[in-house]
């Protein structure tokens, strides 16, 4: 009975990779098999030890494809819509990861980044780390949301526009303002200056006056005149520091190179951009 129950789990992930599917749930197995919940776990342990199915989450499978099995499993980008949807969570593939889909290639991604609506532990499957990132706010982001192809399906990932707010929103994800500075450098010639408007007069305000600097420090100031009129809209610019880890310790932090008077930036080292 064992072994029945083994193959016929086999033969339904065979079966999902031919359709060209690699995630479910426990109770999709369970419904489809007409197993139980002991039955199940059972078996998925058995393809587990074979390294041809992993666990990333309670209750929810992916199934490892030949072709990745050096790698212990498939790319995220295969299976993050359905993990999400497993979740109930909405979310995106952003930062980082989504800058590179944009082709901003220069920084290497060490982790696929996401933004969720909940806060997640981070996930390793086989090889990859997933990493989420808390955004309580995301209606009113969805303007810089879209959808990606991937190779079962489709995945939300943020527009150029939202990636490059959101770089400046967790500066932790992206190793610092000069990294920062280097991607919003090959993602800005992407950027549609009014979606960026649009999203500016939703984000905050000390985000957003960041990035405008930084897309005129990098020769993109042809983007940022509509973004610092939907900023201006919404009240006078409060001072703000680009790079808020300088000015933690008054001590340590040098003094101001520069006052950006249109942004109202506090600018204490000129952002650097990697070559």
């Amino acid at each position: 009975m064992l072994y029945d129950r083994r193959s016929a789990l086999s033969g339904f992930v065979s079966g999902l990779l031919s359709a060209g599917q690699v995630a479910f749930t426990a109770e999709e197995g369970e419904r489809t098999l007409g197993i139980g919940h002991g039955a199940f776990l059972d078996a998925a342990e058995r393809l587990q030890r074979r390294k041809a199915l992993v666990n990333p989450r309670q209750g929810f499978y992916v199934v490892v494809p030949p072709q990745h099995a050096s790698w212990g499993a498939p790319p995220p980008a295969w299976f993050i819509d359905a993990l999400m949807r497993h979740e109930g969570q909405a979310y995106y593939v952003g930062l980082l990861k989504a800058a590179e889909l944009h082709g901003a290639t220069h920084q290497a991604v060490m982790e696929f980044q996401v933004v969720a609506a909940k806060r997640l532990p981070r996930i390793r499957a086989g090889r990859s780390m997933i990493a989420f990132y808390f955004r309580r706010d995301m209606r009113v982001v969805a303007a810089g949301m879209e959808d990606r192809k991937t190779d079962t399906g489709t995945m939300k990932i943020s527009s150029a526009a939202l990636t490059a707010l959101d770089l400046l929103r967790y500066p932790q994800a992206s190793g610092g303002m000069n990294s920062t500075a280097t991607v919003v450098a090959e993602l800005g010639r992407k950027i549609d200056p009014e979606q960026l408007a649009a999203l500016s007069a939703v984000v905050g305000r000390p985000v957003a006056q960041r990035l405008g600097y930084l897309l005129d420090h990098l020769g993109h100031d042809w983007s940022t005149g509509p973004m610092l009129k939907a900023l201006r809209a919404r009240g006078s610019l409060p001072w703000t520091e680009l790079d808020r880890r300088e000015a933690l310790d008054p001590d340590f932090a040098p003094e101001p190179r520069q006052r950006d008077l249109r942004w109202r930036i506090i600018v204490r080292r000129l952002p650097q951009v990697d070559a």
